[in-house]
């Protein structure tokens, strides 16, 4: 990617002894929840979307073919383009309120770039029932308007924003998958934050809460 011109990722040196990998240090400031004010601005957010897309372009050249990738949040339709799938607040590192670069590329896979961008929404506007909002830290805002700010930061066209409800209701359903099969596979980790934040009621409500809010999300991409 840096041949390509994108800085906005840590860059690899090495990997140790017991098999953790080393990068280079990125100064800034990396929210976690409850999320600080400054990062739920939407400066913040359409910094984040510009980000992605600078990603996004950078890999378009990058063949992916023949590599193994994580197919935890992998795009279920696939795709060619090396796609993040975890953008959220405390995964990106900002600088006087800029995001400057994405972290943690665990769930990093080829898919369309649309999906890649349905996460970052799913996580930054966020998508999410108002209880599970408060419970991060998210403070009251027009979630329609939020989205349509991350279209417009990211530069989706019109085909774009007519595939980005239908990409957000596939980000929804694969995390939810996700979080089962490593509940299942009894990943101590997965089994408490489960417990912790509501089980499967917790994604239940995530989905009603979208598809009760859909038509105003829908008439902002407009």
């Amino acid at each position: 990617m840096r041949t390509s011109g994108f800085e906005g990722a840590p860059y690899p040196v090495g990997i140790d002894e017991d098999g953790r990998e080393r990068l280079v240090f990125i100064d800034g400031e990396v929210p976690v929840p409850p999320y600080p004010d400054w990062s739920q601005s939407d400066t913040a957010l359409a910094s984040i979307a510009r980000l992605l897309r600078g990603l996004h372009d950078a890999a378009r050249g990058f063949d992916p073919r023949g590599l193994t990738w994580s197919d935890g949040l992998a795009d279920p339709a696939g795709g060619t383009v090396v796609c993040h799938n975890d953008v959220e607040p405390s995964n990106v590192v900002f600088r006087d309120g800029i995001a400057v670069a994405l972290l943690d590329f665990e769930f990093a896979a080829p898919g369309r770039p649309v999906y890649d961008l349905a996460h970052l929404a799913r996580l930054c506007v966020p998508i999410d029932d108002d209880f599970d909002q408060a419970r991060l830290g998210w403070l009251p805002a027009d979630r329609p308007a939020r989205l349509r700010l991350v279209a417009d930061a990211y530069g989706l066209d019109r085909d774009g924003r007519a595939a980005l409800l239908p990409a957000m209701d596939d980000a929804i359903d694969r995390i939810e998958a996700a979080a089962r099969r490593s509940v299942d596979a009894g990943d101590p980790n997965s089994v408490e934050m489960w417990n912790r934040t509501g089980g499967s009621e917790r994604y239940a409500r995530r989905r009603r809460w979208w598809n009760d809010h859909l038509d105003p999300f829908a008439a902002a991409l407009l």
